[in-house]
């Protein structure tokens, strides 16, 4: 598994339900990515300029929601990860 550096968490996007209106499928890229996500790893925490570093308030397994076109999309074990920066974290969802 990947460990994320900083302030970096790596997300893990739900898979949006398919829906179909009168018979009509959407090609993937019509689609909208979904905004919300599991935490599956999260980094030491940001660094300030006086050298503490700030816990991340996020962990792992949290459910979260985040801005729409943050982050970076990687593949690892043919699974689809999300790399985004704490601050692009809007909410944790309970």
């Amino acid at each position: 598994m990947l460990k994320p550096l900083g302030d970096r968490v790596i997300i893990e996007r739900e898979e949006e339900e398919e829906k179909n209106v009168g018979g009509i499928v959407l090609a993937d890229n019509a689609k909208k990515k979904p905004q919300t996500g599991t935490v599956v790893a999260v980094g030491s925490g940001r660094v300030l300029d006086n050298g503490q570093t700030v816990a991340p308030v996020v962990k792992k397994g949290d459910k979260v929601m985040f801005d729409k076109y943050a982050g970076t999309e990687i593949e690892d074990n043919d699974k689809s990860y999300l790399v985004l920066h704490e601050k692009d974290i809007v909410a944790i969802v309970e």
